[in-house]
């Protein structure tokens, strides 16, 4: 899977194995309609093995901790559950350590899904997967979601409590001592970090202002609304500089990450004419839109699943010489503004990935802004770190 994507489940009972190189505690949350546990006992961990319909299992520094969703023992009301994970050693991140969710029956064990959450760095907690419903059928979706002020991060942000005092002794029976205390209280969420707890994000409620990783599914009233959307990326020059040569281009994927066909100044029509660019922006000077990607959902290929929008400066100057980038997704018919992605922060890099769209199982898209730089004057060189990000 990646992050976004989502999977019907073809059994009531699921098992999710989360596995690193290091030891993870791994914890459920049961979620109502708000977004938050009605209780604390909503909270299931080691020290909380199980709830109603959820139930937690040590994999005993061996095997993977694990949770376990009985969707026919849920209570009413209850329309989610978290999966989450955390390294074991106290102020460890995921660097380099990128666990991996593997999706199981429950009863026979065989693999529904597996999900790597991609481009870990800073983060200390992870939203890994969620098991949700929708129209009446629970559905897995790999989410992905990073938080760097560990499990406390995430616990408060969706209702928990997090006490500041040690656990007592007698909670310490079924994990190590170094384990057995309690999250301490949150800091405050980076800014780049997108905002948790909020639900699924549509556009029922209008215009959608994303943050980085945050994503907007485009359906409105429970219906895709969209056939033919337009993508305009927009930029200036920093700061009085001179003027910029950025490039925008978008990349489209198979199934599994492979690459189809790029869509650039160069190759301003790609899959039949489903995706077509404006043309090259040689200074990035004026108002509005300085490059234009059209896309028409309706008429790409079933092969096309994934989409990145990137931007390169081919001229080589850095993106900490450009300001105000962003992008915007907008309807092709009515022209109205729907999703926008303003680029907070730069690199001294030549190359960015803006926003990916993504075809969900259940045919509609959804819209994920990244915000990721990279080290490439062309959109050759975003190939591969766009399949990544997908």
């Amino acid at each position: 899977m990646t992050p976004g994507s989502n999977l019907p489940l073809n059994t009531v009972r699921v098992t999710v194995d989360v596995a690193a190189p290091v030891r993870l505690d791994v914890s459920g949350l049961l979620l109502a309609a708000d977004g938050k546990v009605r209780s604390d006992a909503d909270f299931i961990f080691y020290n909380q093995p199980s709830g109603p319909g959820v139930t937690y299992r040590s994999g005993g520094g061996t095997a993977p901790d694990s949770i376990t969703v009985d969707t026919g023992a849920l209570p009413a009301g209850i329309e989610r559950i978290v999966v989450t994970a955390s390294p074991d050693a106290a102020g460890q991140t995921f660097q380099g350590i990128e666990p991996t969710a593997t999706v199981r029956h429950a009863e026979t064990g065989a693999v529904i899904a597996t999900f790597t959450p991609p481009q870990l760095g800073a983060e200390t907690a992870l939203l890994v997967v969620e098991v949700y419903q929708r129209g009446g059928v629970w559905k897995v979706r790999a989410v992905g979601q990073g938080y760097a002020n560990g499990l406390a991060g995430i616990a408060t942000d969706f209702g928990v409590s997090v006490d500041e005092e040690p656990a007592p002794a007698a909670a310490a029976a079924t994990r190590p001592p170094a384990a057995v205390q309690p999250p301490a209280v949150p800091q405050a969420a980076p800014p780049a970090a997108a905002p948790a707890g909020t639900g699924k994000i549509n556009l029922d409620k209008g215009r959608v202002s994303l943050q980085k990783n945050q994503t907007v599914s485009l359906v409105k009233n429970g219906r895709p609304l969209l056939s033919q959307v337009k993508m305009g990326l927009g930029w200036e020059p920093a700061y009085g500089g001179r003027d910029i040569d950025l490039d925008a281009s978008v990349i489209a994927y198979g199934p599994q990450r492979n690459h189809i066909d790029s869509c650039y100044f160069g190759r301003l029509s790609i899959l039949d004419g489903a995706i077509k660019h404006s043309g090259d922006n040689l200074t990035g000077e004026g108002a509005g839109d300085d490059e234009v990607i059209v896309v028409d959902l309706g008429r790409l290929p079933a092969e096309a699943t994934g989409l990145v929008f990137t931007v390169n400066s081919f001229s080589g100057q850095k993106f900490t010489e450009v300001a105000k980038a962003y992008c915007r997704l907008i309807d092709a018919a009515s022209g109205e503004e729907l999703v926008r992605f303003d680029l907070t922060s730069a690199e001294p890099q030549t190359g960015v990935m803006m926003a990916k769209l993504v075809r969900q199982f259940s045919g509609e898209w959804e819209m994920t802004a990244i915000g990721e730089f990279v080290k490439s004057r062309t959109v050759r060189g975003m190939v591969q770190p766009g399949s990544t990000a997908l």
